[in-house]
């Protein structure tokens, strides 16, 4: 993550953390964002790790396409997804779904 990424990360946490705090007592809010933080990391490393796997075949997309790169990868390449899903449990021992991935979850969100 670049500094920048960083600085607004920070910022978006401390108003979720604001808005939580307002709604539900301070031990739940914290439980919720914990969970968020572990779902942004295992996110972006099995995106990092799918990306090195796939190589070349790792779409490059539009700049207006919201889509997770891995979600267009999965639907054009479903014959070979157990195949990509079995390396990934290799490599970082997990797997998660595009559908589950933060980008996409954020991005449902944002819609």
């Amino acid at each position: 993550m670049t500094k920048e990424q960083l600085g607004q990360l920070g910022k978006t946490l401390w108003a979720i953390a604001d808005n939580l705090r307002r709604a539900m007592n301070a031990d739940d809010s914290r439980d919720y964002m914990l969970s968020f933080l572990f779902l942004r990391y295992l996110s972006d490393n099995y995106e990092a790790a799918a990306k090195k796997e796939l190589g070349p075949d790792y779409p490059k997309l539009e700049d207006d396409d919201r889509r997770p790169p891995l979600a267009v990868w999965y639907q054009d390449n479903a014959d070979d997804v157990p195949a990509l899903e079995k390396q990934m449990r290799r490599k970082v021992h997990y797997c998660i779904h595009p559908d589950y991935l933060w980008s996409s979850i954020y991005e449902r969100a944002r819609t």
